[in-house]
């Protein structure tokens, strides 16, 4: 290919970025961009309003060109976009997967389908297909299908199926797998320190699985795979996205990074640098924009591709691969969409999925707990989340409880108000518990040590507490909690409230989807 002009090369660059923006209609250089050559943009939490709004803004960008890909990071569950301001309808991952019927999570999967096909989203980044075998995964956990690899399989598989039925495109993510890692890759670069062999027979099949689905796009992991390159991110390295994505496996498809802002990257080569590195290793399409949104970063990144073509730093061919590779992509999920009928109509599977989910176990030596009868004292221990998670997503036990029992009493305690002295337990949960039936709500508990401190110092004196855990448990003895919900979506947590009234007779655990901790392995401080 000969060397291009600088408005053909920008049209280039502008083709293989999917930006996000800031506000709730469609900015003027959003238009611009799009009628320069930009396929795909991204929507956020703080783009939507309701169902209505999002309609009319998908089809103000879609003014400018009929296919453009308009995606959104809704795995349903704990990480939401559409429910961010009101909590999740439908059940995550790990509690579709503990239930395990692949009927279910396919109907849930199309039920997401149908609202974000009616908004107008014809790209959807999920599922996580990501098996998570590290119980202390900061940033996976409830987002996977669970700790096994076959479960994770047909359950990635069941997913993308029933979303794409609605007409939404699937992104099966985080490649080669974010499943056994420790560090939130928001923050820092994850690395799996497994051999190729063991990646291959644990971490590979959910995507083979995708692949067989049916599923069009896949989404990069930023870690560091040392079985396949000890020196770049698998976002930048070819080796992972062209070797082992590409020609092992077989993919033909859409490459599109995680956000390429995250600290895993961003932190070492700069947006710019990471953009430029992960479209020379065989990516197609660079997400941006979930914290660094607007015309600036947009034009910056550009500008970045189009002097690195002009400099060497990335072949021409390359970019003009990405780009039609993502042209392609852009007209089949455009026509795929155009031949569903839009159906907003909305079901209870979510809330019915949930139910099938929660467990109770039976703590060794403990009381029966479960029902509860009488007035009750809810105290819900509050981590910070990963970035993944919108902090402003309501989630607990305490709202459905109090709906069920209007005189049930609530605290919600944070790191920061538990201090050394056990004052804040004394006064917030003990005292105001008297006379009442204790339920100590927490939310991975196993990864922050001041919570499941708390949580033992709470049982020494009230033993007949229950405990619920609401994110992801351990398996074991080590777990104290009483009732597992395997998320913590509003549905869960009326699910739960059910189950501690009575009205719902929930299942025993057999059989679980947590997994131990790693031998040596203490609970680590966020």
């Amino acid at each position: 290919m000969g060397a291009s002009s600088k408005p053909e090369l920008a049209r280039l660059a502008h083709a293989v970025l999917q930006p996000g923006f800031a506000g709730t209609t469609a900015p003027d250089w959003v238009r611009r961009r799009i009628a320069e050559g930009l396929h795909s943009v991204v929507l956020f939490g703080r783009n939507l309003v309701d169902g209505e709004q999002v309609a009319a803004l998908t089809a103000e960008l879609r003014a400018e060109n009929p296919d453009l890909v308009i995606a959104i990071d809704e795995e349903a569950g704990d990480v939401t976009r559409i429910e961010a301001l009101s909590g999740a309808t439908r059940p995550g991952n790990l509690a579709l997967g503990t239930v395990d019927d692949v009927d279910l999570t396919e109907r849930v999967a199309r039920d997401v389908g149908r609202e974000l096909h009616a908004s107008g989203i014809s790209m959807n980044y999920a599922p996580s297909a990501d098996v998570n075998s590290n119980a202390l995964n900061p940033v996976i956990g409830v987002r996977s299908f669970g700790a096994r690899t076959d479960v994770v399989s047909r359950h990635t598989a069941a997913w993308i199926r029933g979303l794409q039925s609605a007409g939404v495109a699937a992104c099966a993510k985080h490649f080669p797998g974010h499943g056994d890692t420790a560090v939130d890759s928001h923050h820092g670069l994850p690395t799996v320190a497994a051999g190729a062999e063991e990646i291959a027979r644990t971490a590979l099949p959910p995507f083979i699985a995708a692949l067989e689905a049916g599923v069009r796009a896949v989404m990069t992991a930023h870690l560091l795979v040392p079985a396949y390159d000890p020196e770049l991110p698998a976002t930048l390295s070819r080796r992972v996205l062209v070797d082992l994505l590409r020609t092992e496996l077989g993919f033909t498809g859409l490459v599109v990074t995680d956000a390429i802002e995250m600290g895993a990257v961003a932190d070492r080569y700069g947006i710019g640098g990471a953009t430029v590195k992960a479209l020379a290793a065989g990516a197609d399409a660079v997400c941006v924009g979930g914290e660094n949104a607007g015309q600036a970063v947009t034009e910056g990144l550009v500008d970045a591709v189009v002097r690195a073509v002009r400099e060497g730093d990335l072949a021409e061919e390359r970019l003009a691969e990405a780009a039609e590779r993502m042209r392609r992509f852009a007209a089949w999920s455009g026509e795929r969409a155009r031949a569903v009928t839009p159906d907003a109509t909305r079901s209870d599977i979510g809330l019915a999925a949930a139910r099938r989910a929660v467990r109770v176990r039976r703590r060794p030596g403990a009381p029966e707990v479960l029902p509860v009868s009488g007035d009750v004292h809810v105290v819900e221990f509050c981590p910070v989340m990963s970035l993944a998670v919108d902090g402003r997503t309501p989630w607990g036990l305490a709202a459905p409880l109090c709906r069920l029992r209007p005189t049930t009493t609530s605290v919600r305690l944070t790191e920061a108000d538990i201090d050394h002295a056990g004052r804040a337990l004394e006064r917030e949960v003990l005292a105001p518990a008297v006379g009442r039936v204790l339920i100590v709500v927490v939310r991975d508990a196993a990864r922050h040590r001041w919570m499941s401190e708390a949580v033992t110092g709470l049982l020494r004196g009230r033993p007949d507490a229950v405990v619920v855990e609401m994110g992801f448990p351990l398996d074991g003895a080590g777990d104290p909690a009483d009732l597992v919900t395997y998320g913590a979506t509003r549905v869960s947590g009326i699910a739960a409230a059910e189950v501690v009234t009575g009205s719902l007779t929930a299942s025993p655990v057999v059989g679980t989807q947590a997994v131990r901790r790693a031998p040596g392995a203490g609970p680590r401080a966020r």
